[in-house]
This record gives C-alpha cells, structure tokens and sequence, in this order.
C-alpha cells in the first residue's frame, strides 16, 4: 500500500496554484463539464424536509412493538430499504442517499420530535432567518405532526429529560448552560470511521456470511445468548436489506438505461447497474465499483441513526488497491480515476440534517457534518504513505470547492516536499481545504488512549479535529461542549450566577475573598471538578439510553470486535470505547486568570472587589479599568509571553486531568479534547462578562486561539509569537483533539515568495509540536463586501472551525467572530 512518493502524481503539477483566495465570478473549477454541472445543480437544488423515513420507521415500529429493541432497529431499517423511493439524476456516476432526494432531510423520530412539532407550530422552518427548510406541501406538514406525536415519550430525548437529576440538570442546556450535551440527547452519536479495507474485501456477502457462522456457534449456556442472538439476527437482515436496496438501484439503472437516447448516458447507466449488481453478489473488483460501495455503505449508516460525521477513514489507502490494479490493467486512466473522485465529492454533500433552532441560531449547517478524509501520514510501520490518490484527492478538492468533505493532510517530518507544495497551494485558494494534522502529537494522544504504536499510526480524523482508529474505535467524539468562562464565572463569584445571585456550583470563594492567587487557582481545580462530574455523570446517562433505546446493529458489522463478541457498539462491542467532551473558551480563562494575577495580586492597580464588581456592571463605568485589561499592558495569551502562557497552560492541564481517565458505561474512558468549532459564539452569547475584558454576549476565545474581544486583539506580536505560546502546550494530553484557527490575508501569501513563506510557517509550526492547523486565507475587507453583495459570494467557503462553510449563509454574530480574528502577516 506504501509508494515511494518519487511515484506520487497526480493529473496536475504538484506546485500548480489554483487561486489566491476566492474570486468572483470565476470560472468553472473543474475541467471535467460534468462536475462543473452537478455542483451547480447542488447549489440550486432547494433544501427540504422529506417525510418518507418517518412514515416508514414508525409504520415498522407499530407493526413490532413487542419485538426486542435491536430487531425493532432491524426491521424500522429493512422497511426502509425495501420502500424508499429511489433517485439517479442527471450525469450520476455512483449511485445511493439517504433514503431521501438529495439536499432533502429525513427525519428520525427515535431520537426526539418535542422540538419538531414545536417547531412546527410555533417557528417554523422555512421562516428562520437562515438555513431554512421547505416542508413540501400542507399534506406532509400534517402527517409529519400525527407521526411525531405518535413518538411522545418513546424517544431518547424523553427518556434523558426524565433520568437526569436537579445538579446534572441545572449546568446543562436547559439550565445555566456551563456544559451542553444536546447533540447526543437530540440525536445519534456518529463521529466513527468503518473498516472500509475489511468491507471492500469481503463486501456485504462476506459479512452476512461471518455473522451466519458466529449465530450458529452461539452457546445457550451463554447468559448473554438472548442479546448476542438479537444482534447477529438484526446485523443479517439489515445487511440483507443493503443487499436488496443496491439491487434496486441495479435494476432502476437498466430501466433508464433502456429508455436512454444519448449513448454515452446509454453505456454509463448499464455499468453502473453492472457495478451495482457485482455488489449484491460480492466484494468490488473494480475501482468504480469500491466507490459505488463506498457510497451505499456511508448513506447507510446515516440511513441507520442521523450521527453526524460519519467520516471516510484513510482513503488514500484503502482505496489505493482498487487504482492500482486497474492502472495497471489498463481499465483506468488517471483522469477518469479523478472524475470519478469528484463526481463523489459533490454528491458527499447531498445528506442533510434538520437541527433544532437553538442548535441553527448561528447557522450550525444543513449538512450531517464533519465528513473528514483523511490523506497522507504515515504507514503502520512509520513510512510515509503518500501515493497517487493522495495527490488526487487534494486536485479533487481544490476542483469542487464544496463544503465536504473536510479534507485533512497527515503531515509528519518525511512528508515529501511535493505534499507540502499541493496541501499549500490548496489552502492558498482559500476555500478552507486542507486542514493539517501532526503526526507526532496525535500518534502519542493515540497511544495515550492504550493503542500500540502500530495501530495508534494508523488513526484517521473524525468530525472536525478528533482523532479516532477506524473500525476499532467508537470514540463518543464532540460528546458535549463545556463552557469554562461560565466555570470561571464560580471561581470569582463563589459559585453564583453573575446574573441572579443564584448558588449553582460550590463556594470555593470569590474576587471578594481570595487572599492569594494560589486560593484563586485551588478553587478553579475545584469548580472545574464539579462540573465535570456533572457533565460526564450526565454523558453516562444519555450513553445508557443510547443502549437502550437505539442499538446500532447495521454499522456495529464493521467493527470486528463487535461481530467477534456478538456486542452491539452501544454495549461496548468496539476494541476502544470512549466518551469525548470537549473545552471552549481557554483563552478566556487564561487572560481572566492573567488579569487578576498583575492587576490584583502583583501590581495591586485594584482590588478583587473592584474587578468583581466592573464585571458585575459589565464594565459600564468601568471604562479606564476596561481599557487597561484589553491593552498590551496586561499580559495575554497567544504573545510568547510566558506570565500568561503558563496560565493558558494550567487551565489546558486542569480541564485534561479532570475529563482523562474518568470510565464510561461502555468500558471505556473519557477522553478531553479542546475546541469549541463555532460554539464559541453561541456560547459567548449567553455568557455573562468576564474578567478578561470581555463584554456579556460577545463571543467567548474560539478553540485554541487568543482572546479577541470588541476592545481588540489580545494577540498582537504576529504569527511566530502566536504559535510559540501554543506549543508551550502538550497537545497530546487533550486526547479528543485540539484546534487552531489562522487567517492570513491574500496578499500575505501571494506570489511563489508567499506561498514559500506559508510553507516555511507550516514547517516550523509543526516542528513545534501542536496537533492541528487550519487556515483563512481572507481578509476582513472581503468578508465584508460578501455581506454587502451576498448573491455574489453565494459560494464563497470559509474556514469557520473544524469544518468550511459558505460565508453569506452564516448569521452575523458569526460573521462578526470571523471578521474580528486576527489578520497575521509574515
């Protein structure tokens, strides 16, 4: 699988540069017409509300209601598969949704409908300010609400509501909001990556066949024989409806095929019916055909639970056999390989997911989210793993310029120069693509997690920066966002909400009390165990209800430790089982804890009482005290200045050590990550003012970055002082990953000198040893004009955190939080 990265090409000069940020109206991106077509037509394509899956689901789980809650899932999935319309449009090439038209939601009534028929009835989706959704027509908007009420009280959501207690409610999103677990108590857990190399190798017969083999070996003297019996029973007759449902679609493609005029259309719609009915028969023998799998096998497990980032694995290598064998057969050229990349690259984008409005306040996407790829890094023997497709998926990304999928670059100290050129040259076109990961830091957060060093090499990225081991691994990944401003809201406020007075947390003392800074740091140790408690306590729960209520038999078949124990993905059947809840808002924290050591211990400039209280008045009639704190005369993060960087560094290290280690209800163990993607605005707007000079309802720090408040940039000294206080960091402590946004302006990295000096950066930064790098290249002045004339930017990508989305789409406080980070120059 390994190559010599001499022999790594793709259809393009490694060092062609593709744009200089976006351009207006530009030209067709790619140089194959139909791509250029099915992007347009994705992009016209209106975003809807598709009722079919909720009518199937419900009609199959009326129909067996007594049945056991893993052969429910079987038969809810089954019904689907054998009923769902079905859609080959226009210049298709691989075939396969999510049991809806594309860009068209399904809904899933065994996570929650409360919010729907809220939504329903009282804010409707098609009249949000943004990322609206289209029900079809009257008829569908009335038998969504007789579906959904049917559901009231069998799903997860209820089930949570009804099982978490006063404490673990109260630090929650209904309560203060000082944790937020409502992505996996309104909906599946997702953030996973299959064995792709095992399923192209055996296809679904080979599975349905090992599964066989395992039932008939099952002991009754087992006492898990009756759950165990459940599982394989279920796993077989979803798989069995995978099998039907290609065949479907085999059998649609031969009758468009007859009725088809045009020849070329003629022959490419009977081999994709011949590639379809390969796959019902058996494994893929052709590269066209692992991509058609591919397709089927992902929707599927979207099919199955609405769990976002359903990710993709290491694709350059599992599917480099496929390329190479039919290279060197002669069966595929190089550029038709790419079409094919391309072709599905636009259609990853078609499965949407309708999210409650709290979740949409800031335009959190209609995309499922978080599709990473993942390309290059090394091998599982510590040689670099570049080959052709690395290189032509990079082509493949700067040709599409869409929001999936979400490109990542393994990037490591042998990485060949012409990878570093061609990820560069990519994120200089400045669509957001690639995002980089290191090596060096995520191998050892791997093995941290208990994996040997081969496996743990082997890892991939799943959603926006989490790292995860295909196939072994069901991480819980972006388990819940924690507010840590709002915890240091207790520490000065001895465990009360600024707002009301009201005691949430213990009082481990104030600003009013603090006798030493030492009394200040002891008691953000303490606050943050608390929460923590609260918050992992709370996971523990939802993860039971999971068990429970929603199994996942379908994708747990492409876990080998699940068809080996007969164990389900919710009981813990995976090698690896974690639970990742993730930090936002340390810069905050970092700066608040600087502020308080000059301003009142050192230097004395006022006291805790005074800093309280212009917090408390939310810096109104405060304004020389405010101005000082947001000033370069207060040390801050992100500068290279060690006073504030050792506190960044604590506050990293508190949150790690209170999340690591902590045991979950699979077997596993919780795993921290720090990032917060865009919910440090959300976040922000809820969040009282802070001691950093923050103001109440501005965003909080994003992900790892520095504090940028209305006042300004905390960061001031440029790019090298920035990266040098993260890398003060042992990223590897944060196991669920670590995130870095810059943004550089175009002009800062025009020209062959420009891009030379990007590289260079990239080079020493990850010398330096941080997990991740994601860049803008945009400046303040562009975004702004996309504000201006959206209809003229209605393309334009920007890096918002871990993912990429269009810029006009965005609700202004988001905006707002892109425009203000800081512009760095060489």
């Amino acid at each position: 699988m390994n190559n010599s990265h001499t022999l790594a090409r793709g259809t393009e000069p490694f060092d062609k540069t593709y744009s200089l940020g976006y351009q207006v109206n530009h030209e067709d991106w790619s140089p194959f017409p139909r791509v250029n077509r099915l992007r347009e037509t994705f992009l016209d394509r209106p975003y809807e509300i598709d009722v079919e899956r909720l009518r199937l689901v419900t009609e199959s789980y009326q129909k067996h209601e007594t049945c056991s809650r893993k052969l429910k899932c079987a038969y809810a999935f089954e019904n689907v598969l054998l009923n769902t319309s079905l859609y080959i449009y226009d210049d298709d090439l691989i075939l396969g949704e999510i049991a809806a038209p594309a860009k068209a939601s399904p809904i899933y009534p065994e996570f929650s409908v409360n919010w729907i028929i809220d939504e329903i009835l009282h804010s409707p989706f098609e009249e949000r300010p943004h990322d609206q959704f289209y029900i079809r027509n009257e008829k569908e908007r009335q038998e969504i609400l007789t579906l959904c009420e049917w559901w009231k009280g069998k799903t997860i959501d209820d089930m949570v509501n009804v099982r978490l207690d006063e404490d673990q409610t109260k630090g929650s999103e209904v309560g203060e909001k000082i944790f937020q677990t409502n992505l996996y108590h309104y909906a599946g857990a997702g953030h996973l990556a299959i064995d792709y190399a095992k399923l192209m190798k055996v296809g679904y017969i080979g599975l349905i066949e090992e599964a066989n083999a395992r039932l008939a070996k099952l002991s009754k003297r087992d006492p898990e024989y009756g759950e165990k019996r459940d599982f394989y029973q279920a796993m077989i007759i979803m798989h069995e409806a995978a099998r039907s449902y290609i065949k479907r679609y085999a059998e649609l493609a031969e009758e468009l095929a007859e009725k088809e005029k045009d020849e070329q259309r003629k022959e490419e719609l009977e081999q994709v019916a011949t590639n379809c009915y390969q796959l019902v028969l058996g494994a893929p023998q052709t590269f066209w055909q692992a991509l058609q799998l591919f397709n089927i096998a992902t929707t599927l497990i979207q099919v199955e639970s609405n769990g976002h980032s359903i990710s993709y694995g290491r694709m350059d290598q599992w599917l480099y056999p496929f390329y190479e064998a039919d290279i060197k057969k002669g069966t595929l050229t190089k550029e038709f390989a790419l079409e094919l990349l391309e072709v599905e690259y636009v259609k990853m984008n078609n499965p949407t997911k309708l999210k409650d409005k709290g979740s949409m306040a800031l335009r959190n996407g209609r995309g499922f989210g978080g599709e990473s790829l993942t390309i290059g890094g090394v091998d599982r023997n510590g040689r670099d793993a570049t080959n052709d497709l690395t290189m032509l998926m990079l082509e493949g990304s700067a040709h599409t310029r869409m929001m999936n999928p979400w490109v990542c670059v393994r990037m490591h100290e042998n990485t060949p120069y012409e990878l570093r050129v061609k990820a560069t040259e990519c994120i200089r076109a400045g669509y957001g693509h690639p995002k980089l990961f290191n090596d060096a830091p995520a191998i050892k957060a791997m093995m941290r997690k208990g994996m040997p060093l081969e496996e743990a090499r082997d890892y991939c990225v799943v959603g926006c920066v989490e790292i995860s081991l295909p196939g072994k691994e069901y991480g819980w990944h972006d388990a819940a966002y924690v507010n840590t401003p709002k915890m240091m809201e207790m520490v000065v406020n001895g465990g009360r909400s600024l707002n009301t007075g009201k005691q949430l947390g213990p009082d481990t003392g104030s600003l009013d009390t603090y006798q030493t800074f030492e009394d200040v740091l002891d008691s953000v140790d303490q606050q943050f165990e608390y929460w923590t408690d609260q918050m992992c306590s709370s996971l523990n729960v939802i993860d039971t209800i999971h068990r429970e209520l929603k199994p996942l038999p379908y994708v747990s078949a492409f876990f080998e430790e699940c068809l080996e124990s007969g164990k389900d993905l919710t009981e813990g059947g995976a090698k690896y089982n974690g639970t990742g809840p993730q930090a936002s808002g340390m810069a905050t924290c970092a700066d608040s804890l600087s502020t308080i050591k000059q301003l009142v211990f050192e230097e004395k400039r006022c006291t805790g009482t005074e800093l309280l209280q212009a917090v408390k008045d939310n810096w109104e009639n405060h304004e020389i005290l405010y101005a000082l704190v947001n000033s370069s005369k207060v040390h801050h993060y992100g500068n290279d200045d060690d006073f504030a960087d050792e506190l960044f560094n604590f506050m990293f290290e508190c949150y790690c050590k209170h999340v690591s280690g902590r045991k979950n209800v699979r077997g596993g163990e919780f795993s921290p990550g720090v990032y917060s993607v865009n919910a440090n605005v959300a976040m922000g707007m809820n969040t009282n003012a802070s001691v950093d000079g923050r103001k109440k309802g501005e965003a909080i720090s994003d992900n790892m970055g520095p504090v940028h408040t209305d006042a300004g940039s905390h960061d001031i000294k440029g790019p090298t002082a920035l990266v040098n206080s993260l890398a003060k960091v042992d990223h590897s402590l944060a196991t669920n990953g670590t995130l870095m946004n810059l943004r550089f302006p175009q002009e800062a990295v025009a020209g062959i000198e420009g891009r030379d000096n990007l590289i260079s950066f990239i080079d020493a930064y990850m010398s330096k040893n941080p997990m991740h790098v994601q860049f803008n290249i945009m400046s303040s002045e562009t975004m702004r004009a996309a504000q201006k004339n959206p209809e003229k930017y209605r393309d334009m990508l920007v890096r918002v955190a871990g993912y990429s989305a269009y810029f006009v789409e965005l609700g202004k406080p988001l905006q707002k939080d892109l425009i203000q980070r800081t512009e760095l120059r060489f």
